[in-house]
């Protein structure tokens, strides 16, 4: 999901009487327990919308129209209930006369864990985990595309990062985005830059939430302003996913290995 550190508070005003606002620095985790804003978050298009937001930076909604597909009738409207309960909110843009620009707004959004949900809720749960990972999937796919063809993306030299966190529906994924416009290394060295790793650690419960808020603050370090983002600095998107190994299964009978083995 397209969720980082900042405060949130459900159906805030997009904009105050003296112009539009951009709200303050996190003061801490906050729990998205109300169905209503669950549902509004979960609608595909609004996902849509935030993720190009939030990998891209401050739009019209014209500009997130003509890059989505959609009817700028239709963007105007998930844009408004997206500012209801806090998600978007209006910004100073760098167009001309009346255009409205909005931005994402930061967020250390976290949910009710599974035991706590209704089946209502978990409904709703499942289906934004689904748009999540599938959306996270297509970047890393176009990423691989980009990379197998040589090309890079349409920001390499010119870049933004932002640095953020946020917590991914019932599961406990943490997502970290950071944000600023810098001339940045080549595109070769950029190519080169894929860290990852996968590996197994046991842990009791109370060690792995431990665990989670230790990565949640390691992102915060890097999350600064425009102003501090040092040159070279582009878009990177963190994604953290733990969960318990499945209980080991009980042994095939011996008929079944009987009848696996070459003759």
């Amino acid at each position: 999901m397209a969720e980082e550190p900042g405060r949130s508070r459900a159906e805030r005003p997009a904009t105050r009487a003296d112009g539009p606002h951009e709200s303050s620095e996190a003061e801490g985790p906050r729990e998205l327990s109300d169905l209503r804003v669950l549902r509004a978050l979960a609608q595909p298009r609004r996902q849509q919308m935030l993720q190009h937001l939030t990998v891209h930076g401050p739009a019209t909604s014209a500009t997130l129209a003509r890059a989505l597909g959609l009817n700028t009738g239709a963007t105007s409207y998930h844009l408004r209930e997206l500012a209801r309960y806090g998600f978007v909110e209006e910004t100073r843009g760098s167009g001309h006369g009346r255009e409205r620009w909005w931005r994402a707004v930061p967020g250390d959004r976290r949910f009710p864990p599974r035991s706590r949900q209704s089946p209502e809720m978990r409904l709703v749960m499942d289906e934004l985990n689904r748009l999540s990972y599938a959306a996270d999937l297509e970047l890393f796919a176009q990423l691989q595309r980009e990379r197998s063809r040589g090309q890079e993306r349409p920001d390499a030299s010119s870049t933004r990062i932002t640095t953020g966190t946020g917590i991914d529906a019932s599961t406990g994924t943490a997502t970290g985005i950071s944000t600023g416009t810098r001339t940045g290394p080549s595109p070769a060295e950029w190519a080169d830059a894929l860290p990852c790793s996968r590996g197994t650690i046991r842990l009791t419960l109370p060690e792995l939430r431990e665990f989670f808020e230790e990565y949640i603050a390691l992102l915060n370090r890097y999350k600064r302003s425009d102003a501090d983002t040092p040159d070279g600095a582009r878009t990177v998107l963190t994604r953290f996913l733990a969960f318990p190994a499945p209980a080991a299964s009980s042994a095939p009978s011996s008929d079944n290995r009987k009848e696996s083995e070459p003759s």
